[in-house]
């Protein structure tokens, strides 16, 4: 089985999550890392709010906060797992950024 890991603030990953639970034939685990808490506009240090590690074969992006999604994509590249964030320019990193 393949481990998703998803990225979301206030649920914005949700029916992603669902599609992949409803149409993925149970071939994937999916863990999430939800940040709920409301942000400042600039988050120079992002430490606080994402793990230190990352332990997934792929991570998906929904966060809202671009400093959030640029460090995400860092920390993915550091730890050599592909990282998926539809419809952003992500200028940190590595992150697959298709539109949407």
């Amino acid at each position: 089985m393949q481990k998703i890991m998803v990225f979301q603030q206030n649920g914005s990953g949700k029916s992603k999550i669902e599609g992949i639970n409803k149409f993925g034939d149970k071939q994937f685990i999916i863990e999430t890392f939800d940040i709920d808490e409301p942000l400042p506009p600039v988050i120079d240090d992002t430490s606080p709010y994402l793990p230190k590690t990352i332990k997934a074969d792929i991570v998906l992006d929904y966060l809202k906060h671009r400093d959030l999604s640029d460090d995400l994509s860092s920390l993915c590249k550091k730890f050599d797992i592909p990282m998926i964030a539809s419809g952003k320019k992500i200028t940190k990193g590595d992150a697959i950024c298709p539109p949407t």
